[in-house]
């Protein structure tokens, strides 16, 4: 019996659309990541980019679980300057400009590193949203939600 190894050109590529309204960021980001990199198909290879492209809307209205960890879970970054270590909580950077950053980052520290994480990640597009301009390639509905009853927070 022959070993199966993917071609390229066999490779077919789907579109999801999800949308994020009061699901759990990090078992959003572990279905989005799974799409991402091609699992849920049965020829998943994984030394290629066999994955579909995902879209996820409505990024601000994600979820967390924990007891205050909107407020309590902090970011850091470095300036390179001396004394320049910066903070930024959670919930500052949902009501920011940019809230659709924390769902990428999530998904990207899901993914394999280096370049074939790279290009899985292109795949991927984040909209604060309702409205996302990727209707012309008629995606699917990811239904993240109806998964698991884990999936989303109930309050």
């Amino acid at each position: 019996m022959r070993t199966f190894s993917l071609k390229q050109n066999q490779i077919k590529r789907d579109w999801f659309v999800v949308d994020a309204e009061g699901l759990v960021l990090g078992r959003l980001s572990a279905v989005v990541a799974s799409y991402l990199r091609g699992k849920h198909k049965p020829e998943f290879s994984p030394n290629m980019n066999c994955g579909d492209n995902v879209v996820v809307i409505n990024a601000e209205k994600i979820q967390v679980t924990g007891n205050n960890k909107l407020e309590d879970h902090k970011f850091y970054w470095h300036t390179g300057y001396p004394g320049g270590i910066k903070e930024r909580s959670l919930k500052d950077i949902l009501s920011g400009d940019h809230p659709e950053r924390v769902v990428e980052n999530a998904v990207r520290r899901m993914l394999p590193k280096g370049p074939l994480g790279r290009q899985m990640l292109r795949n991927l597009k984040v909209y604060r949203g309702a409205d996302h301009p990727h209707m012309g390639q008629h995606p699917k509905v990811l239904d993240v939600a109806s998964m698991n009853s884990k999936n989303v927070k109930r309050s």
